[in-house]
């Protein structure tokens, strides 16, 4: 066993260097590999079912038919399931989620980290009869929507210059709507995001669907998808991501406060280490 585990750990020293440099991060991440969160209930196969508030604080409870609700009853994979990259094959680092989310990653590669957060908000709007509201920004800045897609409208791209021209056949199809969101992680991103969404300057007015971003290229995008609160107001927040290569959509444990993962503490502008990556700053973004 102890031969095992000492494998696991070089291995996940070796995956990690990959992600980064910093030594305290790699020394994190490879302890994920050896401890269990006690947050977690195995048979719970929805977010909220499936971790557990700690004692003091109370689940952020939100209206049927919201976001932040939908976010909240996102139904997982059996306990244990493991991160899955777009070619089939299992992801290299399998220590740092305790879920993973019932979205079928497209063969395609092209649904990395934003690109995922997308799909969900996407899919929210389509299964919620609100398909006018589905549209993202280019990172020249261009929207393009669902509407004028299923139309039939088409970007024409030159450089930073695009023009929409109506020339395929209408569709608004559910195989249709699938290229449509291919079309968006083509030309949208971290980037884009940051740039068209709204800001959220103060930890206490974060919410279920809030993202935390590092805007560039690639950059890097992760989602709040739970959330509890104390009696002095204090916040926790539980977090999911997706990643590149494009892989499963996966909740993450919190390499960073062991005895509190998955949940983190969050303090706006500072730094924060999750898994796989490093926020150097804290800045957040919610869909309109």
């Amino acid at each position: 066993m102890k031969k095992y585990i000492l494998t696991s750990l070089l291995i996940g020293l070796v995956s990690f260097l990959y992600f980064t440099k910093k030594g305290e991060l790699v020394k994190n991440t490879a302890l994920t590999y050896v401890t269990t969160p006690d947050y977690i209930n195995n048979g719970g196969n929805t977010v909220t079912s499936r971790i557990l508030v700690p004692d003091g604080y109370r689940r952020a409870e939100y209206l049927v038919g919201t976001f932040s609700k939908y976010l909240q009853d996102y139904a997982l994979k059996n306990y244990g399931a493991q991160i899955i990259n777009y070619d089939g094959n299992p992801y290299v680092y399998q220590a740092g989620h305790v879920g993973v989310l019932e979205l079928p990653v497209p063969s395609n590669g092209l649904q990395q980290c934003a690109d995922a957060l997308m799909r969900i908000r996407a899919e929210y709007l389509w299964d919620h009869g609100q398909k006018s509201k589905i549209g993202f920004n280019f990172t020249s800045g261009h929207y393009c929507s669902w509407s004028k897609y299923a139309a039939g409208y088409r970007p024409k791209i030159n450089g930073n210059k695009v023009t929409f021209h109506q020339i395929a056949k209408a569709d608004a199809s559910k195989a249709s709507f699938y290229k449509y969101l291919n079309l968006i992680y083509t030309y949208a991103g971290t980037q884009s995001l940051y740039s068209e969404l709204p800001k959220i300057s103060e930890v206490e007015k974060l919410e279920v669907g809030d993202m935390l971003i590092t805007p560039g290229f690639p950059g890097h995008i992760i989602m709040i998808v739970d959330k509890a609160t104390d009696a002095n107001g204090d916040n926790l927040f539980i977090f999911a991501q997706g990643n590149t290569p494009a892989q499963s959509v996966h909740v993450l444990k919190n390499p960073s406060d062991l005895n509190n993962s998955p949940w983190y503490q969050l303090e706006m502008g500072a730094g924060m280490q999750i898994p796989t990556y490093y926020f150097n700053t804290s800045q957040f973004i919610r869909f309109k």
